[in-house]
């Protein structure tokens, strides 16, 4: 997901609680193959970043809203907020679900309170002190227009990784196309794998084009492109109509679905009467929310015939599109055990399509522009 500030150098001056004690995976470097599979493998509950070698849980958790005062948190951070959120990470860990997604952008200065990575890391150590658990992180690049070539790339990730407290990171990503100086960014990922500070890299709300030269530049090279972490939903399905979905699954590049719930909208807590506050409340308007209605009581339907609730269904929509891996934000510890509900069952082939078809009778939100860029 995108923010507004960043921090680094380059700046100028329901549900099953288990205890999850796998083995850290460890694997070697992997190499880009031109018959990457279509379908992301599995491995004790886990889908593969790619063709990375670099195994996640089916679902992640977004840590955007973590330390956040401009989006959301009603523009205010406090302990209580902090204390919810390590609440969600906990949680998160206890119902198994250790991958977490992060970025330079989210939470410090002009967006934020606390640096969403810094939360992180404090969560992961403390964690750490009452028993040893696996986590997979993934964060990004901001690739604003003042950071040039391949170095500022592996300055600002010394930085996250400063920040997080930790040595590698599983996933690191270009949080969106720079205006200039992408094929440097490119080469910058790949630096960073072969300095051994990430395992796998990967884009985010890259076109089909930019995402298909990126494999290739990344390819001559030996290193897999992971991933594109893109808007995606059963009310936001551009990456089906553009041509990314597809290029994912043709080249075996994992697709990583942020606001995968429609940031709330799909979860059925808002109405025509209830809309969300702050700037979520100028894109799922009462007239959107109105018209959303019809599709969010077949979800409500549908939900409990399974004893699922309507967030846990549209979540399991998307991972049964194949080679998704949504990350929904979570800001506290219920919220992490619902999205962990959305996995060990499925929606049958009949009721994915039915929930497509009724969707599309929404007119989608609009995206971030840089989509097509």
């Amino acid at each position: 997901m995108m923010a507004l500030q960043v921090a680094g150098c380059a700046l100028p001056p329901l549900l099953v609680r288990r205890r999850c004690r796998r083995r850290a995976f460890r694997s070697p470097r992997a190499v880009a193959s031109d018959a990457a599979p279509a379908a992301a493998r599995e491995e004790d509950g886990k889908v593969a970043l790619g063709g990375s070698g670099v195994a996640v849980t089916k679902l992640g958790i977004g840590a955007w809203s973590w330390g956040d005062t401009t989006y959301w948190n009603e523009f205010q951070w406090d302990d209580r907020k902090l204390k919810a959120a390590k609440g969600a990470f906990d949680a998160s860990i206890d119902c198994g679900i250790t991958f977490f997604d992060t970025a330079e952008v989210y939470g410090a200065g002009i967006s934020g309170a606390i640096n969403s990575e810094s939360l992180l890391g404090r969560f992961i150590k403390e964690r750490q002190k009452k028993e040893q658990v696996e986590v997979a992180i993934a964060t990004k690049f901001a690739a604003l227009p003042w950071r040039f070539g391949r170095g500022s790339v592996i300055c600002a990730l010394k930085a996250s990784l400063d920040r997080l407290g930790v040595s590698s990171v599983e996933l690191y990503q270009l949080h969106w196309p720079g205006i200039w100086g992408n094929e440097g960014y490119l080469d910058g990922l790949g630096d960073a794998v072969e300095q051994g500070l990430v395992k796998a890299v990967g884009v985010s709300n890259y076109s089909e084009k930019r995402l298909r030269d990126a494999y290739a530049r990344l390819k001559k090279r030996g290193i897999p492109l992971a991933s594109n972490q893109v808007n995606y939903s059963l009310i936001y399905r551009n990456p089906e109509e553009n041509g990314v979905k597809a290029a994912c699954d043709e080249l075996g590049i994992t697709l990583i679905a942020y606001s995968p719930i429609a940031q709330g909208a799909l979860t059925g807590k808002y109405t025509p009467d209830n809309p969300p506050k702050g700037p979520r409340g100028r894109i799922y308007t009462p007239e959107f929310l109105t018209k959303l209605q019809p599709l969010i009581n077949r979800i409500k339907e549908i939900g409990g015939n399974y004893g699922r609730t309507p967030t846990q269904v549209v979540l399991n929509w998307l991972v049964c599109q194949g080679n998704v891996v949504p990350i929904p934000g979570a800001k506290n510890a219920e919220q992490a055990r619902e999205f962990a509900g959305a996995l060990g069952w499925s929606l049958t082939g009949d009721e994915v399509e039915e929930l497509r078809s009724m969707a599309r009778q929404v007119k989608p939100v609009i995206g971030f522009p840089v989509e097509k860029l």
